[in-house]
């Protein structure tokens, strides 16, 4: 059975792109492009991993990720960031109780390495 991922992602030619590649290596993505749609798929599916976008809409992804560490049905689940923000984001995913972070612009085989280091 393909492991879910659950992408969150505003942009969305980098939502497309992301789900494409992510599928075409036999993961079963949802995407959506607000951390709201986020919570709400949460309520019914749990995925194996989330792959989160920083900078999102409304409330931003380091709330979403607090929130959701925060959370007794989430705090084990794997929440790898997925930004093109610069900074120390080792300092940052730590704070904010993130397991990984990727930076945009991403090279394939290092989002993939990231991925399977959490499934």
């Amino acid at each position: 059975m393909a492991k879910k991922i659950l992408l969150v992602e505003d942009e969305p030619s980098v939502l497309a792109v992301a789900q494409k590649r992510l599928e075409n290596f036999g993961y079963e993505v949802t995407a959506v492009e607000t951390a709201e749609l986020a919570l709400a798929h949460l309520q019914n599916n749990l995925p194996d991993l989330i792959l989160l976008d920083l900078l999102l809409p409304k409330m931003q992804g380091d709330e979403l990720c607090k929130l959701l560490k925060s959370d007794d049905r989430f705090k084990r689940l794997p929440i790898i960031l997925f930004t093109a923000s610069s900074g120390d984001l080792q300092k940052l995913t730590k704070e904010i109780g993130g397991d990984d972070y990727i930076v945009k612009p991403y090279e394939s085989k290092e989002l993939l390495d990231k991925i399977e280091k959490y499934l």
